[in-house]
């Protein structure tokens, strides 16, 4: 039996999942632009300074990390009934390809959105690729009606 966890990455540990951010652009065809260890101290410094509203989850094999997800955690506007309020997207999801179809990226999934229950957020949003929608909407994501967007930069 393996020895996974799915837990809050510790600080020591983002440069392993820069490195996984990096992986999944290179895996998806994407050019990457100047050197892995360039990015990963820019993704590891961005992560330190957006703890307080991008939270990251870590799926680890033996003590290596091998999966990760970010729950980018967003305030909204106060209404009198809900003076404090706030909803999620989740974003980044990705597991190393010699651990998928096995059900993690699931638990991963799941375990965000237990975080986001915790936190009280009204809603969780994500934006997937094709292969990934049929994941998310086993675990309770749908499409909707009334979420639009409009691209309005070039990213």
């Amino acid at each position: 039996m393996e020895n996974i966890s799915i837990r809050p990455a510790r600080p020591g540990e983002l440069a392993a999942v820069a490195a996984l951010r990096w992986d999944w652009l290179v895996e998806n065809g994407g050019e990457a632009v100047g050197e892995r260890e360039d990015f990963v101290r820019h993704f590891t410094g961005w992560a330190e300074e957006n703890a307080g509203s991008h939270r990251c989850t870590v799926l680890v094999r033996d003590d290596v990390v091998i999966g990760m997800a970010w729950l980018a955690v967003v305030r909204r506007v106060p209404t009198p009934r809900a003076p404090r309020r706030a909803s999620g997207d989740l974003q980044c999801v990705y597991v190393v390809p010699g651990a998928r179809d096995a059900g993690l990226g699931g638990r991963l999934i799941e375990a965000v959105l237990d975080g986001a229950r915790e936190l009280g957020l009204e809603r969780v949003t994500v934006h997937s690729s094709p292969r990934a929608i049929p994941a998310y909407a086993r675990h309770g994501f749908q499409e909707s009606p009334r979420l639009l967007q409009a691209h309005v930069a070039g990213a």
